[in-house]
């Protein structure tokens, strides 16, 4: 029989690449000339003479490798060999490691980030990682409920960040629906949290409204001294009333000059992921102003990819500072006219949006979100 001493002090012979040293019942330590002692236990299954590791020592004590043993003989008395429940357990491990939310949410983000946008496909990954990972990871999806993730998505909201504690109760249900989908959990205890968080004060962007000011701003902008994209840019947002991002990633591939039409790829729309994969591009009419400010911008960005390029490289549009910059120069703060104010502009000022802004602006539209009809 072995004790913890003999356990710590065993050495093996210089003239040997290991040592053996036996307790009881099949069990003991293997000593290599490297000096590492691993505990085995031998036994007989199937006519055939096995041994099973049980790990290293001292990580596993001499009291923990007679546990090892005895669970190892009464497995083998069950009929079963120890070395293939080893097996068995390592794999119902690794399955069980495929269940928790963590392994489900980053098998979910990989599956649909290719249908999402970039920014869309950072954003969500960025916030789960941060706000739900840490604190239910690593349970189990099916384990999940309604209270749980409350209590979570609540410290989000208690922070103030109203809106992130928002997309993360929408988030969590889509890996809940996947996990549904694909075998990992039977319910969506997100959806359970409907009402359950407090009201989300939309912040509106701020623009100006009242027919002299924009009359004011129109004149500005036409009197606008700094680079002829810029400006064109600025010119662009007051007449199309298309989204920032979207007016900088104009690329002049999509536009027709000749026709007066901009087309926007549905991909590059704020959609869903089916829709933007299936649905139908949106079609900007362009105006006489926009043709002419578009013609007189050609000479000078018409060789490359984007209408808008970048100051500092034409490989990528202009950057979502520069038309709010050239704002401010105009004399016009963040809290009186944004890039983004062009849009409610366009609905408060011009009668013949009132009913049809959905559709020239690319809000929400039934079917996939801003296609024309």
């Amino acid at each position: 029989m072995l004790t913890d001493a003999a356990c710590r002090n065993a050495s093996c012979p210089p003239d040997k690449a290991r040592a053996r040293l036996a307790d009881a019942g099949g069990l003991y330590l293997e000593v290599a000339a490297t000096g590492s002692k691993r505990w085995f236990v031998k036994y007989r299954f199937g006519g055939k003479e096995k041994r099973l590791a049980l790990g290293n020592y001292p990580g596993v004590s001499l009291k923990e490798a007679r546990e090892g043993r005895d669970k190892a003989r009464k497995t083998r008395e069950a009929g079963t060999d120890p070395v293939q429940a080893r097996r068995v357990e390592r794999v119902a491990a690794q399955a069980s490691g495929a269940q928790t939310f963590e392994a489900v949410a980053r098998e979910f983000h990989a599956s649909q980030a290719k249908g999402w946008s970039e920014n869309h496909a950072k954003h969500w990954l960025r916030n789960v990682e941060k706000d739900l990972f840490p604190r239910i990871g690593a349970v189990p999806l099916g384990e999940l409920t309604a209270p749980l993730l409350l209590e979570v998505i609540r410290r989000v909201e208690a922070r103030g960040a109203t809106q992130i504690a928002h997309d993360l109760r929408g988030y969590a249900g889509q890996v809940f629906k996947f996990g549904i989908a694909t075998g990992r959990c039977a319910g969506n205890p997100a959806a359970d949290l409907r009402g359950a968080l407090g009201a989300h004060n939309v912040k509106h962007m701020a623009a100006i409204l009242e027919p002299a000011q924009v009359g004011e701003l129109m004149r500005a902008l036409d009197t606008y001294k700094g680079q002829p994209a810029t400006r064109a840019a600025l010119m662009l947002s007051a007449l199309l009333f298309q989204r920032p991002g979207n007016i900088r990633a104009m690329e002049w591939a999509e536009v027709d000059l000749e026709a007066g039409l901009w087309t926007i790829p549905a991909a590059k729309m704020k959609r869903t992921v089916h829709g933007k994969v299936n649905g139908r591009p949106h079609l900007v009419p362009l105006a006489t102003q926009a043709v002419e400010a578009l013609k007189d911008l050609q000479p000078l960005t018409g060789h490359g990819r984007y209408v808008f390029p970048s100051l500092l490289t034409g490989e990528r549009c202009m950057s979502e500072n520069t038309v709010r910059t050239a704002l401010r120069r105009l004399g016009y703060g963040n809290g009186e006219m944004t890039p983004h104010g062009f849009r409610a502009m366009a609905r408060m000022r011009i009668p013949l949006i009132a009913d049809t802004h959905s559709r020239l602006i690319a809000d929400s539209v039934p079917g996939d979100r801003g296609h024309p009809e």
